[in-house]
Order: structure tokens, then sequence, then C-alpha cells
């Protein structure tokens, strides 16, 4: 019972602090991802240090953490300032390619509202005369309001954006400190060897389940894009873009990145050729990339129930509307390799998990 209401209690405290966890979210990814990108960059350049010798020599003396020649430490130093330049470098670039390429196509597209709303509100009107349906076109919400809501918010999204920023800024700037802090958490030796192997569990399955996921929706999106470039579908870069995002989100967002161009090219087509081609390549991809390469490529990284991700789905999105969507698989991810490594929680893990087998222990 006691469990049950702490649990609710989380739920309730991560519901009404969203306005502060959200930002913190999001700049804690970022700021991952850019950690992360710089440690392939460093992956291929000289005087290497992983990870997990940094965490271990946060436990040695002073003396001995920064024993070696002067020479090998400035050019460990050298390579690792150089690896992050260039990791913040790329992930600039890709919001640079956003915002000239993409926002300027989302702005065109929101300005085709009107008449967009105008066509389907023609459609569902020839729908119900079709069928018999008492339905007519005046069900259809207005879409006006809705695009100039978007500008309306402006503002906050920039304060939002603004607020990101500053968490960004000083998880880089207290970084240096992070494994000292970690190891005075933990003085008792068997405390610390287990802590760094959950962190090191957890960040190699966010790795590799970031990196094929990464890659899976670029290669989708670059498909979807050439098939709806050569269709002759309007904005096709736009519903690329949706299609690259919304795969992060399972199989929800999968359902709605399809739906979204296939409606559209039902109401701007004459006929039901383009739209069934639309669908009919659309489909295909997310089956053949998402549904059978991936899942191979892969193989048993995750072992995550897919009723889990599901429930786990809705749990974020109620809490955390789209964004707690897009992480629900990372925090799932964390909750799984969490819950395997204690006696008491070990249950919650063989719930979660696809076939019952869950990480052993640290020290079994």
């Amino acid at each position: 019972m006691n469990g049950i209401i702490v649990f609710l209690g989380l739920l309730f405290i991560l519901y009404i602090g969203r306005t502060i966890f959200v930002p913190l979210i999001l700049a804690a990814f970022i700021w991952y991802l850019i950690n992360a990108i710089a440690a392939y960059y460093r992956k291929i350049m000289p005087f290497k240090k992983t990870a997990e010798e940094k965490l271990r020599s946060a436990r040695r003396p002073a003396l001995l953490r920064y024993a070696g020649t002067g020479a090998s430490r400035v050019a460990t130093y050298f390579f690792d300032a150089l690896a992050m330049v260039l990791s913040i470098a790329t992930f600039g670039g890709l919001i640079y390619a956003f915002v000239t390429q993409i926002r300027p196509m989302f702005a065109q597209l929101l300005s085709h509202m009107p008449e967009i709303q105008a066509r389907l509100q023609t459609l569902v009107g020839y729908i119900g005369d079709s069928f018999g349906l008492p339905v007519s076109g005046n069900i259809v919400p207005n879409f006006a309001p809705m695009a100039a809501s978007v500008g309306l918010s402006a503002a906050q999204i920039v304060t939002t954006i603004g607020l990101v920023l500053i968490y960004i800024l000083f998880m880089f700037i207290e970084q240096s400190t992070f494994g000292r802090k970690f190891a005075a958490l933990f003085p008792n030796q068997r405390q610390f060897g287990k802590m760094r192997y959950i962190l090191r569990s957890i960040d190699e399955s966010m790795k590799k389940y970031m990196f094929m996921k990464t890659l899976m929706s670029v290669v989708v999106a670059v498909a979807s894009y050439l098939w709806l470039r050569y269709l002759g579908l309007e904005f096709a870069g736009v519903w690329a873009f949706i299609i690259f995002i919304a795969n992060y989100i399972p199989t929800i967002g999968t359902i709605i990145a399809t739906a979204l161009p296939v409606l559209f090219s039902l109401l701007v087509a004459s006929s039901l050729a383009l739209p069934l081609l639309v669908a009919a390549g659309l489909i295909t991809f997310q089956i053949l990339f998402g549904n059978i390469i991936e899942p191979r490529l892969t193989g048993k990284t995750l072992n995550l129930s897919t009723l889990a991700i599901l429930v786990n789905l809705v749990i974020w999105g109620m809490l955390w509307g789209v964004v707690g969507m897009f992480f629900s698989v990372q925090l799932l991810v964390a909750m799984f390799i969490i819950t395997a490594q204690f006696d008491s929680t070990r249950w919650i893990a063989v719930l979660l998990s696809a076939n019952g087998e869950i990480p052993e222990k640290e020290g079994d």
C-alpha cells in the first residue's frame, strides 16, 4: 500500500512540475547527445581515455590522478576539447539545417491551412452524402485559430528554449566535477561499483538504442522524401521531417507520421491514385525498415515488452505530452536496468522484459 501511495505521489509531482522537468530533461538529452557524439569523434583520435577510466580515477588522490607526462596530459585535453568542438558544430549544423530548410516549409504549410480546411470540409461532406451519414463539413475544426496559436506561443517557445540553453550551459560548466561528486556520493566500494555498473549499462543501452533508432529514422525519412518527391506531393520535406521525429515515438508516432501525408494527399489529389501510392510507399518503408530490418540489427538490445512500452508511452504522454512520448523508451530502459539490480525490484524488471530474462546483478 505504501508503495502505491509513493508511486502515485511521484506521478503527481512529475505532472505538476512538468514546466520544470520538461526543459530539464530536454537539456539533459541534448547534453548527453553532444557528449555521445563527442565520444564517437574521440574514438578516432589519439591519447584516448575512456569514461570508465575517468570515473575510476575520480577516487584516486589528486597526485595520482594527474600523474603522467605534461605533454601527454596536454594532448589528451586538446583532443578532448577538439572532439567536443566538433560535436557542438555537428549539432549546430543540424539546427541550422532545420532553421534554413525545414522551418520555411512549415511556415508555408501553415499558410495553406485555410485551403486545407476547406478541402477537408468538402471531403467530409461528400462522404456524408455518399453514405447517407448525418455528418457535414461543419464538424471539421477550424485550423486558422490553431495556426494563429502557434504564432502567439512563439514567446513561450523562446522562453523554454532559453531555459534549456541555460541548463545545458551549466551542465557543461559542472561536467568536470560529476565524477568526483559521484565518487563522494558512494564512498562504499561495493555501492560505488554497483552504481558505476548501472550507469555504464544505461549509457551503453542508450547509445545503442539512439544510434540504431536514429539510423533507421534517417533511412525511412530519406526514402519517404524521395518517394513523395517522385509522386510530386507538396511539402515532401515537411512530411519527411515529421516521419523522422515521429519514429522515436513507438507505434503511435509511426501511425501519425504515415497518416498525415496520406490525409494531405487525399485532400489535394483529384483521384485516389495518389493517396494509394503515398500510403503504399510509406507503409512499405515502415514495415521494411521499422519492423524487419531494425529488430534484426538491434537484436536483444532492449528486451522490453511491447505492452510495457505502450503502457509507458501512454503514462509519459499523459504526464509530459509529446516530450514525454519522445523520451518514453529511454526512460523505460533506465527503469528496466535499475530495477534489475536490486532484489526488492527485480520483479518489476521481469514484468518489463520481453521474455523474462533480465540483466544479472553486479557482483553475481
